[in-house]
């Protein structure tokens, strides 16, 4: 059996996953969604698919190349981090799983103490590759800030990728290349050329790339609305303003984006939430639950 025909063998098994694309791109890509899932069953069964892969050694066969291709320089970067992920799941260790288990209690635990002191709640985000632009299309909506039917991934993200492109100065600095700081034994930051940051500005738009702090701080400033990502540890608020507010800004208008950043909580790949503010029945709940005698 081909490898292709392999792939869809495999995601067949796996519970609503998006559909598959013609090429190998798009079913990594699908593999790699599912790897966000707190399903760990799921989980697992992408990380076993990668792991046939021999996916380290394909990024290898793509770094080989990535001097005259750019496309190959990213899908090595890719494939990397889908290899990371994958062999975290290979060892059959019960010490590491109870490690990582522990950790995924603890930052459950403590995003939810941050999200009781603001009085919202985790409204979970679909982990397809798009979340951090779902969840925040979804609070500008809450916002009133984007109408119903626009409030998609699809907008928001093709508003960070063109507000990045348009301020390249401000956003170059921190996306190295490929063939830098994230290539194979590189010891030179080195940075995206015009070539890598179109098509980089590019893929934020219109494909599944995971979105970080450049895109969240271009979403900040095209919607001109501070974002406050809750996360476990420190500082458990981080917060991101638009160009030229300020605290007496923020006091004047109260419209903020909150979202959670999880790396633990959804298997071992990075997620975003929506923090939307708590609904009556969930405040009465927590209130009734309060006033119960203790253990």
């Amino acid at each position: 059996m081909g490898k292709k025909n392999k792939l869809k063998k495999a995601l067949d098994i796996l519970p609503s996953p998006p559909p598959p694309t013609e090429d190998d791109d798009g079913l990594m890509d699908d593999l790699l969604a599912q790897l966000d899932s707190r399903d760990q069953t799921i989980a697992q069964e992408s990380a076993n698919v990668l792991n046939d892969m021999e996916i380290n050694k394909q990024a290898e066969q793509m770094e080989a190349a990535s001097k005259q291709d750019a496309k190959n320089r990213f899908k090595a970067r890719q494939a990397r981090k889908a290899a990371a992920l994958a062999q975290t799941y290979a060892a059959d260790d019960p010490v590491a799983e109870a490690k990582l288990e522990k950790e995924a209690k603890d930052e459950e635990r403590d995003i939810k103490r941050v999200c009781a002191e603001l009085n919202v709640e985790i409204h979970e985000i679909n982990p397809d590759g798009h979340c951090l632009f779902s969840a925040v299309a979804d609070q500008l909506q809450l916002l009133s800030m984007l109408p119903a039917e626009q409030a998609t991934y699809h907008t928001t993200r093709a508003a960070a990728g063109t507000y990045i492109y348009n301020h390249q100065d401000d956003f170059l600095p921190f996306l190295p290349s490929a063939a830098g700081e994230d290539g194979s034994g590189a010891l030179d930051p080195g940075l995206m050329s015009q070539e890598e940051f179109r098509k980089y500005c590019d893929s934020v738009r219109s494909t599944a790339i995971w979105g970080g702090e450049p895109e969240i701080l271009a979403l900040s400033r095209v919607y001109n609305v501070p974002i406050h990502v809750v996360q476990a540890g420190r500082p458990p608020v981080v917060i991101h303003n638009p160009i030229g507010s300020s605290t007496d800004d923020q006091v004047m208008d109260k419209r903020v984006v909150r979202i959670s950043y999880h790396r633990r909580m959804y298997g071992l790949g990075e997620h975003y939430n929506s923090l939307r503010p708590k609904s009556t029945r969930s405040q009465i709940s927590h209130a009734l639950q309060n006033m119960l005698p203790g253990p």
